[in-house]
């Protein structure tokens, strides 16, 4: 007889989520349906001691997700996370270092066996937008630095370009600068913090402004055929809903998929069994690993058991590892 999983999500609270387009959610209802058992966390309940990690879990389970009372819960006690089968790391940026000590017990789970998602020396590794120096030939001319003459002549190079932090999320501090290189100074200094913080450069793709950023979800490397292209509103370069872009979910093209061909054994070999990138016309701008995004919103215009799918691939993982 098959055996049921055992899965706990470290997230979020609960009541800090908007569960009708919330991706973990999604990934939690799936497992439900397929008779898992389901439990969470957050950071603040864990603890390690004598080389092993607990923590303090909430049993859930996932009613209407447009209703008030759209989860219940019910407190499990303190126990080891080694009674898990399956762990997913769900916790939403800043990637601070609260959050690298969480991926430090998490790696003590999975090294008393248990199947960690994504792999938590990978989440330390692989800076989201940093990571995807590892595939220049998919990438827009790029630069890393923290010297502001040295991105200021990126800037001089191109005519426009894009300055970002390393860190952070939903569009926050990303800097379209044009031809007049109006602000530029300000911008770089602002970023870099005088100098001392590095950032990112990026030559300027034209394409955003139609047709904006497109999020392609990969399992186990392969990617689902559908993304949510996210438009920026008038006036505004970042294609983040949560600056107010639009989303419209599209069909993925040939260039698309060679570039998810391009990530995919790194993929795997990383253990990043669940990732999000970032394709604004033919080129991957930000590889997304910490806790992409976007499951709801492509499925309910295309009817793909997106979370069921990731659910059943972990299954399959879990089971080869045994």
């Amino acid at each position: 007889m098959k055996k049921s999983m055992k899965m706990a999500v470290l997230m979020d609270s609960p009541q800090d989520i908007k569960p009708y387009k919330d991706s973990t959610v999604a990934m939690l209802k799936s497992a439900q349906e397929m008779g898992w058992a389901c439990s969470y966390f957050t950071q603040h309940d864990l603890v390690c001691r004598d080389g092993a990690a607990f923590a303090t879990v909430s049993s859930i389970s996932i009613n209407d997700v447009h209703g008030s009372d759209w989860y219940n819960a019910k407190s499990l006690g303190e126990v080891p996370l080694s009674e898990f089968d399956i762990i997913l790391m769900r916790k939403d940026p800043p990637f601070d270092m609260e959050y690298i000590y969480s991926t430090y017990a998490l790696e003590l789970a999975e090294k008393a066996g248990v199947l960690v998602a994504n792999k938590p020396q990978s989440l330390r590794d692989a800076n989201e937008k940093f990571f995807t120096l590892s595939f220049p030939q998919c990438c827009p001319e790029t630069i890393v630095s923290r010297d502001m003459s040295t991105l200021r002549r990126f800037w001089e190079k191109h005519g426009q370009a894009v300055f970002k932090p390393l860190e952070g999320m939903g569009g926050k501090a990303v800097f379209h600068v044009g031809e007049s290189g109006q602000n530029l100074s300000v911008i770089l200094e602002m970023l870099t913090n005088g100098g001392t913080i590095t950032a990112m450069a990026q030559t300027y793709i034209p394409e955003i402004v139609e047709k904006g950023d497109k999020r392609i979800l990969l399992i186990d490397g392969e990617p689902v055929p559908y993304a949510l292209a996210r438009i920026p509103k008038k006036g505004e370069l970042r294609g983040n809903l949560a600056a107010g872009a639009t989303g419209k979910v599209v069909e993925i093209t040939k260039r698309d998929r060679w570039i998810c061909e391009q990530l995919a054994p790194t993929f795997k070999e990383k253990g990043l069994y669940f990732v999000g990138i970032d394709v604004i016309g033919d080129y991957l701008t930000e590889i997304n690993i910490t806790s992409p995004t976007c499951i709801q919103e492509i499925a309910s215009e295309t009817g793909i058991d997106i979370a069921g799918q990731l659910m059943r691939s972990l299954e399959l993982a879990k089971t080869k590892k045994r």
